[in-house]
């Protein structure tokens, strides 16, 4: 999701989800070290698969890993619903 226009700080949110606990630790410490391989970026990561959401912030890049109930109950989308969704994947 594009937030340029709405934020100052972060350019891009990425809103993904994962169906277990252990689905959302794999995806963020992939996810981490990815980058910081590919990249050089150090991502600075909150929060825990078993509270349902992890956050990694990439500077202007934050990724949002979800559980399904947690992407239900906080409506990232509805709340960021200005800013321009650049790919949808399901």
């Amino acid at each position: 999701m594009d937030i340029r226009e709405i934020a100052d700080f972060a350019d891009y949110f990425v809103l993904c989800t994962g169906t277990s606990d252990r689905m959302l630790t794999a995806l963020a410490d992939d996810l981490v070290e990815s980058v910081r391989k590919q990249k050089k970026i150090r991502g600075r990561e909150e929060g825990v698969a078993e509270d349902g959401w992890i956050l990694i912030d990439f500077g202007d890049v934050v990724v949002h890993l979800f559980s399904p109930d947690r992407r239900d109950y906080y409506r990232l989308e509805d709340l960021w619903s200005k800013g321009r969704v650049l790919l949808r994947l399901q």
